[in-house]
């Protein structure tokens, strides 16, 4: 039986996997500590409450997160400067403006969630439907941040805090605020559900190390799938 010569191709640079893993470690931390925080447990003990402080203790560590996970994100669009193609600004801020863009993201949901394609998407970095969840991955993660410094703003006394005051004001207040900030977080939580089964589900489908690229930065890619690429890539097709 013939087998396919693979070839490997470094693929996520190593800010960007660092990125990812700190992003997905915030995220966790921020969940848990959120959801304790919009509904607490009744704890009993005969310890003073001043100096138990476990609540305090419990927002300290939301809040630590919540600045790590600002900066990481920041950090991010800052290396999407200076990074290689599949790290770029330009896979989601200029691809998804292009028809080819589009008849791809057909053809991956006819993979993804219908089922109906056997033949596997060809593409390096990231494809149209993952594209699109990202942009949409980044667009929670500012509403987080605005409502999270704007619901933090009023107790704070630093003045970056401060000024993201206006926000629960703009959004009719507090309550609404929270509603926002609270709301997002399920998406978080089903963002990570799905993107969780379709890494699994293309590690199957194509075998080409997509599960290890977020550790490695390798993917493997069959000679013939190279041609393919180099072909497009002299047609001018990113």
């Amino acid at each position: 039986m013939e087998k396919n010569k693979l070839t490997r191709i470094y693929v996520w640079q190593l800010p960007v996997r660092i990125y990812h893993w700190i992003n997905a470690a915030a995220i966790t931390v921020l969940v848990a500590t959120g959801f304790i925080i919009a509904d607490p447990p009744v704890i009993l003990t005969a310890t003073e409450a001043t100096d138990a402080y476990w609540f305090g203790v419990n927002r300290f560590i939301h809040f630590a997160s919540a600045y790590i996970f600002m900066f990481n994100l920041l950090y991010r669009l800052l290396f999407s400067l200076y990074g290689n193609e599949y790290a770029s600004w330009r896979e989601y801020f200029v691809r998804p403006f292009t028809r080819k863009f589009w008849r791809k993201f057909r053809h991956v949901l006819l993979i993804d969630i219908l089922l109906l394609r056997r033949k596997p998407y060809i593409d390096i970095g990231h494809n149209p439907v993952a594209i699109l969840s990202y942009i949409g991955l980044f667009i929670l993660s500012f509403i987080q941040i605005f409502t999270g410094l704007g619901l933090m703003a009023e107790t704070s006394s630093w003045w970056f805090t401060r000024m993201f005051g206006f926000v629960p004001d703009l959004l009719g207040g507090d309550i609404y605020a929270r509603f926002v900030h609270h709301s997002a977080t399920w998406m978080f939580i089903v963002f990570f559900v799905i993107h969780f089964y379709l890494v699994l589900f293309h590690e199957w489908f194509e075998g080409r190390g997509v599960l290890s690229s977020m550790t490695s930065g390798l993917k493997f890619m069959e000679e013939w799938v190279m041609d393919v690429l180099r072909k497009r890539k002299k047609e001018g097709e990113k």
